[in-house]
């Protein structure tokens, strides 16, 4: 098929391994949402026209290649959903036409590169649900000029809370000054609340518990003086009267 420019076969339930053979006039390839394996062959890499390129949502493996690069055309990369792993290879650095770049969930690892950062006409990229660690190397030029951006689902990266300021949400805690991921505040529990509640309010009723107890006592012996002075004063007024009367 030499005029071939197309290939979609999204979710058609497609299985095994990317085949190793492409026809160079290939500009458009979707393949995702299947059941497809193994790791991405170097010679998809080799289509010098190719401009949308979606693996996405199957069980690809290991490194991206480091060939991606040569993909001089691409515009669209979206390899999400996948298990690759290791980096991100600095040859994407080549692809300044990218517009959309999708690697969310994968287990990529290491630091988010910084040539991400000078690809000028990125709108969307996504970068969550991985492994990736350090601290966020964009700032608030480079993301509000994006139109999707996450970057959450990453324990290990946080951001400059001194560049992005402090109220930005990105999924990301703020670094610390060695460069690390600042421990959140403990998350409030109401059951917590309500059981400190019932105990402030046990510890009211014992409070008032303990004050009847102690006032109870106060207010018997109070009584019994009283009624002891008045008999004793009953009988010191009844033997004079007894006096004055003899």
């Amino acid at each position: 098929m030499k005029f071939l420019h197309s290939v979609t076969l999204s979710q058609t339930n497609l299985s095994g391994y990317l085949p190793k053979h492409w026809h160079p006039n290939l500009t458009f390839v979707d393949l995702s949402g299947n059941h497809l394996k193994g790791k991405m062959p170097i010679s998809l890499t080799r289509l010098e026209n190719l401009v949308h390129l979606n693996l996405s949502s199957n069980s690809l493996n290991e490194t991206i290649p480091t060939t991606i690069g040569d993909l001089g055309s691409l515009q669209n990369l979206s390899l999400a959903s996948n298990s690759f792993s290791g980096p991100i290879p600095e040859s994407l650095a080549a692809l300044p036409g990218l517009l959309h770049l999708d690697l969310g969930s994968n287990q990529l690892n290491g630091t988010i590169p910084n040539f991400i950062r000078d690809m000028k006409k990125l709108k969307y990229l996504n970068l969550e649900s991985n492994n990736f660690h350090g601290v966020l190397p964009f700032n608030a030029t480079f993301i509000k000029g994006l139109q999707v951006f996450k970057v959450g689902g990453n324990s290990n990266l946080c951001y400059n809370h001194s560049t992005l300021g402090s109220k930005v949400k990105l999924g990301i805690a703020p670094c610390d000054k060695h460069g690390l991921p600042m421990s959140p505040p403990p998350a409030k529990d109401s059951s917590a609340n309500d059981s400190s509640d019932s105990s402030d309010d046990d510890d009211y009723g014992n409070d008032e518990e303990v004050k009847k107890h102690h006032s109870g006592p106060s207010k018997v012996v109070l009584g019994v003086a009283i009624g002891l002075s008045s008999i004793v004063f009953l009988i010191v007024f009844l033997v004079l009267l007894s006096k004055c009367c003899k």
